[in-house]
């Protein structure tokens, strides 16, 4: 087996040495290029298109180095940085995908790939010591697009024109601007970028799907341009609007006339059949979320339902996570939970549902109107009925939004645990 010594060079380098053999006490070492630390700007090509996104390489003792994607105020850590033979790989895996690449000097080149979805990826180049997101153009600019905008995007299918309804949320200080894009099933997470000559630039990557914004400032109030990511393009148009706003989650997807709970058999991750008429969570507050490993909405859900979970479940509450996988494969989903599971220390449990397709979904669970969104979030009460059900998920990339979310939950949460077992159901 190869053995590598990392040595910390005087300009702050990690040099890693391949001892290629040992033989009677002597041995031959060989030289790898350098992943330097420091500030990283890259590139994504994606049909013509360069979709910048930044990374921070810091030095780690216990590996080779530890990558934080930078997107806004948020920083995902990767540490699991390795070589394999004369490639650099750079793990994330919250979403089963790498980074691939071959450093020369202070320069990175190579590809991001999801591993479940295809071979080769989508070619990158990145250099270091450039802590911009997108190059200036116009040194004078003075346009503002700080504040919410109503946003429509429209796109092709089949053929025909599909319209989205959305809301987008700026801000904006110089000529930097962050924020994010709001829609029924969640919101498009940490954008971040400028407005440079009459241009408004956004991008985002934290592991999933690079995106781009680019558009057009008609005047103070309009915006025209294209939202691009690896799915393609979209037709964006926005009018500055202080009054625009969503409908309401919680009326998008309910049960049917006759239906009053929620009627379910899933295997947990060691096989075993679960439903909620088990005794573990009779007579509690249940809170059961539709789920994907693969869904940054669903990540972001995550992350606070388990700290939250472990603070709360002394009320006597109960949550139960209904995952729906790339594959229909229940190794396949225990793999892909387990990491879901360690990174945020999720003691609640997780079933397998089924493969990822919302009509796969609306099949395993028949009472429902519809199924709209990865997450969708159900509230049931101690009878093990369900209350009330919200579809999407607003994540901390929205702010005011994600705290109102936080104190609307523990609202219906502590109303459902204050109710007396039997007592006649209104509504929440």
């Amino acid at each position: 087996m190869p053995n590598y010594i990392l040595n910390m060079n005087r300009y702050g380098k990690i040099t890693v040495v391949l001892v290629a053999g040992i033989l009677l006490g002597s041995c031959s070492a060989t030289q790898r290029e350098e992943l330097a630390v420091g500030p990283w700007r890259g590139e994504f090509s994606i049909d013509a298109e360069k979709v910048p996104f930044n990374f921070q390489v810091e030095d780690d003792t216990a590996s080779l180095a530890k990558v934080y994607l930078v997107n806004g105020e948020e920083r995902t850590p990767l540490d699991s940085v390795y070589y394999k033979g004369d490639s650099l790989v750079i793990p994330i895996p919250i979403y089963d995908a790498q980074l691939i690449g071959k450093i020369k000097g202070d320069s990175l080149s190579g590809y991001f790939r999801k591993n479940q979805v295809a071979k080769r990826g989508i070619a990158f180049r990145a250099a270091r010591n450039q802590d911009f997101r997108f190059e200036e153009v116009d040194k004078t600019t003075t346009q503002s697009v700080n504040g919410k905008w109503s946003v429509l995007l429209t796109s092709e299918r089949d053929g025909k024109p599909s319209t989205r309804y959305t809301v987008g949320l700026f801000r904006q200080e110089g000529k930097k601007v962050t924020g994010t894009i709001l829609t029924t099933t969640g919101d498009y997470r940490y954008l971040e970028g400028i407005v440079d000559g009459g241009q408004l630039k956004l991008s985002a990557f934290s592991g999933s799907n690079p995106t781009l914004i680019e558009a057009s400032l008609t005047d103070s109030l309009h915006l025209t341009g294209e939202f691009i990511s690896p799915g393609g393009k979209v037709k964006l148009e926005a009018v500055k609007s202080d009054t625009a706003r969503l409908p309401d989650p919680y009326t998008l997807t309910f049960l049917k006339d006759g239906y009053d709970r929620l009627s379910f058999s899933f295997p947990d991750l060691t096989g075993k059949k679960t439903s909620l008429s088990d005794e573990k969570y009779k007579g509690k507050v249940v809170i059961v979320t539709i789920l994907g490993s693969w869904c940054p909405n669903c990540i972001d859900e995550a992350s606070f339902l388990a700290p939250w979970y472990k603070q709360n479940k002394e009320r006597g509450i109960e949550i139960v996570g209904l995952s729906f996988e790339r594959k229909d494969d229940l190794n396949f989903a225990r793999a892909r939970l387990h990491t879901l599971i360690k990174r945020y220390d999720i003691q609640y449990d997780i079933l397998f549902a089924g493969q990822a397709d919302k009509k796969v979904v609306a099949e395993k669970l028949p009472e429902l109107n519809t199924f709209l969104s990865f997450p969708t979030t159900f509230f049931i009460d101690k009878e093990g009925k369900v209350r009330k059900v919200h579809t999407g998920y607003n994540g901390p990339a929205t702010g005011k939004y994600y705290e109102e979310f936080i104190e609307e939950f523990n609202a219906e949460v502590t109303a459902l645990v204050n109710e007396p077992a039997g007592k006649p159901h209104a509504a929440l």
